[in-house]
């Protein structure tokens, strides 16, 4: 009798046990919206997605079209007013530059360790504003093209998000800036993943400029070094063009991966971070490579 009823408590105990683990497990994410809101769930920061594969169509957006800081992906949309004004004739690869000891900007790239008055020429500091994100190169190719004429040439393509509001470090300040105070929050320039993708996917059709032009600047992406985010861990067989950008609290990364089943264009960015640190283990890089290997997956099913 004992035995009966001790296992009757027992098949009553597992019974009630089983049905609250079922009404306290949560499922697991199944869509993209659902897998890539899991991992941003305690992430603290702002994050701000927009993604498309190229050749499918299929597309995903986390606060897509809002407006957010870019730091130095602000120098793919510079680079290709750059490229506009070569075809033009306004000016020329071989144009040269004087590294004066002025012009020397902090931050990213190698610049700035060569000698006062070195002088290199314009596809040189076009190449090494991308390669290395180099922020003397910027400056000096801003010099030449101007923010105005970058924002002239956005707003022409219809990306009215994207803006360059100055040079790094000050000066050479645009129209947004000097006419617009809430576009000085913005701080280098303003843009909106949405937008990013865009003028991403434009280049890969070869759109911009020309389809030469276009192509020399997905090889200047794909030379990118700074792979702490989307490229991160990529093999070779899945290449990867893209251009970071790191200030303070924010991280960002935009680019096109080049996947076995289409290519993937995404802007990643993430704001408000508790974290500064300049180094690969920051957590707004590390989220980055995860989002975007969810969106690589999903977006290519």
């Amino acid at each position: 009798m004992l035995k009966n009823i001790i296992a009757i408590i027992f098949v009553g105990l597992t019974a009630t046990a089983f049905g609250f683990a079922q009404r306290t497990t949560k499922p697991s994410p199944q869509t993209l919206d659902e897998k890539l809101q899991a991992a941003i769930s305690d992430f603290k920061g702002k994050v701000w997605v927009y993604a498309k594969n190229l050749d499918t169509g299929k597309d995903y957006s986390l606060r897509g079209d809002e407006q957010v800081r870019t730091a130095s992906t602000i120098k793919v949309p510079i680079m290709a007013e750059t490229f506009r004004q070569v075809a033009e004739g306004k000016i020329a690869w071989t144009d040269e530059l004087i590294l004066t000891r002025e012009k020397k900007q902090g931050g990213s790239g190698i610049l700035g360790e060569f000698s006062d008055n070195s002088k290199l020429d314009l596809r040189t500091a076009v190449h090494l504003m991308i390669v290395l994100s180099d922020n003397t190169a910027t400056n000096l190719v801003l010099d030449k093209v101007t923010s105005d004429a970058v924002n002239d040439y956005m707003a022409k393509l219809g990306l009215k998000d994207t803006l360059s509001m100055r040079k790094i470090g000050g000066g050479g300040d645009s129209k947004a800036w000097l006419n617009d105070q809430r576009n000085r929050l913005f701080g280098l320039g303003r843009t909106s993943p949405h937008d990013m993708v865009r003028l991403l996917e434009m280049i890969e059709k070869g759109e911009i400029v020309s389809k030469e032009a276009s192509a020399e600047m997905i090889a200047i992406l794909r030379r990118q070094q700074l792979k702490d985010g989307i490229g991160r861990g990529q093999s070779d067989t899945t290449p990867v063009a893209s251009k970071s950008g790191a200030l303070d609290r924010f991280r960002a990364d935009i680019g096109i991966v080049y996947t076995r089943k289409g290519r993937v264009a995404m802007a990643i960015y993430i704001d408000d971070m508790p974290y500064t640190g300049y180094h690969q283990e920051n957590p707004g890089l590390a989220m980055i490579w995860k989002l975007s290997q969810i969106l690589q997956e999903e977006l290519t099913r």
